[in-house]
């Protein structure tokens, strides 16, 4: 398979209309979909966005190559898109995108196309090749480039491949292995492997790059070669296989910097200017060779860790829960049925606190911070000082084994073997219990007493206001942070006590976006395109399953008008639930848990109250498409 085989000149875009990147994706995507490459465009967009996310993929010099695999994928194709005003990519080097690479693999596809892919990346690289197709106006002149292109690297490689039983590398030269490895590994993974090599062989070092990509390790590195390396180039943005690397002074970079910063890697690495890995997780130096990230950014992705590990004990403790609450209004309080599923789910609802507080202090202490943290939030449950000081233990406990870390680093290399399975479970739960026992506890347990009889002690109005704050957060970024914080809040009272007043405010919040967006598709239909529609229909079902997520691709795509109907709409709704003193006794599970609350007729009137006014918002709001 060669790359003309995956760019089809047929989905080529030679004069992209978009003036943003979210339309430019839209744009490229609906040529896909028109194309018969998706079968349905909704989650292919999702992985796009999704892959978005980690880091941009508009690569600099005015490429972008964003790439998603999903089933939606019917072929592995390449569209190849040509913007002559520039888009606003967010790419690494702040300028617009000219060129746009959208590459759509399908899920279980076989390694040839990937290999192929990788020869795309590869080709990308080359400045002279790049300008020529900056130059090409037709399809068939593109397609003739990458041909030509791709005989002369073939070209290349064979007058460069080495004789039989000639030695590939000098003993003379540097020599240095790298990693490059990105979370989809179908284009950056192999884009910085090439600017590595090319970059090595201009600086006389030699190097063997080791890829993680889609179709599996190629190149694998071998104890000799690591034992042989001056150092070691980590270029990727997932986790790699690291404990080889032991003793080794190894550079630590997300994949990009692989593409863009490949002369200051090798550097680094050649010269053993790096600090030397330890397979226990410490280095020898700071942490200066890793992607920087900002503060709040960390919490947040370790507080995320947190909340993603606890959900399915939320979800299922809750949902067999309420279902126990169903056989209880039938059958009675005795009743085998509603015993064992209260008991099922309470159980669940028992692990709580302490998955989320392990979790925490995992992704803050790696694994040696798993038992500590549990057992901290285990303390806060005792201790009652509830979800708060459980979160609060698990912050604390992933610092107290950074900290540990950090006072054993200097530990003989003898002693090494005992940090793991000694040293770090002892001294991290001595520290953490001390934390929690002596301050953590008593402290967070008298704050969570006094938030509970506050909002016990709250009257009618205050306890609206509450109701429409937490809506409102819960439709602001549709899982993000504000959306986060509310469930969470929601939940951690809702565990505390019992109560599920403001649990029934969270979750009408987020059922209103999707459920809006599927009513005004259906009575605004010249508000919307035809595929729009379609999605339109599938967000009745994400609504009443209170899946808020289904109203993202139309977030993205007119963010301001869906936003704010959406939160208009979704805090008048959690308003209205504390109004009519709604309940819900389950933290998940949408209209199939609604009916086991209190008021629960009130509940479905609050949540078609908020539905239909955020619908008119939009569909009166929005401008009709044009044909």
């Amino acid at each position: 398979m060669n790359v003309t085989d995956l760019l089809k000149k047929d989905v080529m875009l030679l004069d992209l209309q978009a003036s943003s990147k979210e339309a430019a994706i839209d744009e490229m995507i609906a040529n896909l979909y028109k194309h018969n490459v998706l079968t349905e465009q909704e989650s292919f967009k999702e992985a796009i966005l999704a892959r978005e996310e980690q880091s941009s993929t508009g690569l600099g010099d005015g490429i972008a190559m964003p790439h998603a695999k999903t089933k939606a994928v019917t072929e592995p194709t390449v569209l190849f898109a040509k913007s002559k005003n520039g888009v606003d990519y967010n790419s690494l080097d702040g300028q617009p995108a000219h060129l746009f690479f959208m590459i759509a693999v399908p899920e279980g596809g076989n390694d040839t196309h990937l290999q192929t892919l990788a020869a795309l990346s590869k080709l990308l690289m080359e400045p002279v090749f790049v300008a020529k197709l900056k130059e090409a106006s037709t399809p068939d002149e593109v397609q003739q480039l990458f041909l030509d292109a791709t005989q002369e690297d073939a070209a290349e490689e064979k007058a460069e491949a080495p004789e039989s039983g000639s030695s590939a590398s000098s003993d003379e030269k540097p020599f240095v292995v790298a990693v490059t490895a990105c979370p989809t590994g179908i284009a950056h993974t192999y884009m910085a492997e090439d600017a590595l090599k090319k970059k090595a062989k201009e600086m006389n070092v030699d190097i063997k790059v080791e890829t993680n990509g889609s179709d599996g390790t190629k190149n694998h590195l071998t104890n000799e070669d690591i034992e042989r390396a001056s150092g070691v180039i980590i270029a990727a943005s997932k986790k790699v296989e690291m404990a080889r690397f032991d003793g080794k002074h190894v550079v630590e970079r997300p994949v990009v910097d692989g593409i863009k910063k490949a002369e200051e890697l090798i550097t680094k690495a050649s010269t053993q200017d790096a600090p030397v890995y330890r397979d226990s997780g410490e280095k020898s130096d700071d942490d200066g060779e890793y992607e920087k990230q900002s503060a709040w950014g960390k919490i947040y992705k370790d507080l995320m860790n947190g909340i993603s590990h606890m959900l399915p004990f939320v979800i299922g403790g809750g949902i067999l829960m309420a279902i126990s609450f169903l056989f209880e209004s039938f059958l009675g309080s005795e009743s085998e049925f509603f015993l064992f599923f209260n008991s099922v789910g309470d159980t669940a609802f028992n692990f709580l606190i302490p998955i989320l507080a392990g979790y925490i202090a995992m992704s803050i202490g790696d694994r040696p911070g798993l038992m500590p943290g549990i057992v901290a939030g285990m303390m806060a449950v005792q201790s009652d000082a509830g979800f708060i000081g459980g979160l609060i233990g698990g912050f604390v406990a992933g610092y107290l084994v950074v900290l540990i870390k950090h006072l054993l680093k200097d530990l003989p290399q003898s002693l090494a073997s005992l940090k793991p399975i000694l040293l770090y479970p002892v001294l991290g739960l001595l520290a953490t219990g001390t934390a929690m026992y002596f301050a953590i506890g008593p402290v967070f347990s008298k704050l969570n007493s006094f938030i509970l009889s506050f909002l016990e002690g709250m009257g009618t109005g205050n306890i609206v206001i509450l109701g429409i704050l937490l809506g409102g957060m819960m439709a602001i970024d549709m899982g993000g942070p504000f959306n986060k914080a509310a469930y969470t809040f929601s939940i951690g009272i809702f565990n505390d006590t019992g109560d599920g007043a403001f649990m029934a405010a969270a979750m009408i919040g987020g059922m209103v976006p999707p459920l809006a967006i599927a009513l005004a598709t259906t009575f605004f239909k010249n508000k919307f395109t035809p595929d729009e529609r379609k999605s339109g229909t599938a967000n009745y079902i994400m609504g009443l399953s209170f899946v808020t997520e289904g109203a993202i691709p139309f977030a993205a795509a007119d963010p301001l008008r869906v936003i704010t109907s959406s939160v208009i709409g979704a805090a008048i709704a959690g308003g209205l639930t504390q109004f009519f003193h709604s309940t819900i006794p389950a933290p998940h599970g949408g209209i199939f848990v609604v009916f086991l609350g209190n008021a629960w007729w009130f509940f479905l009137l609050s949540l078609l109250i908020g539905t239909v006014i955020s619908a008119l918002i939009l569909g009166i709001w929005k401008k009709p498409v044009s044909k």
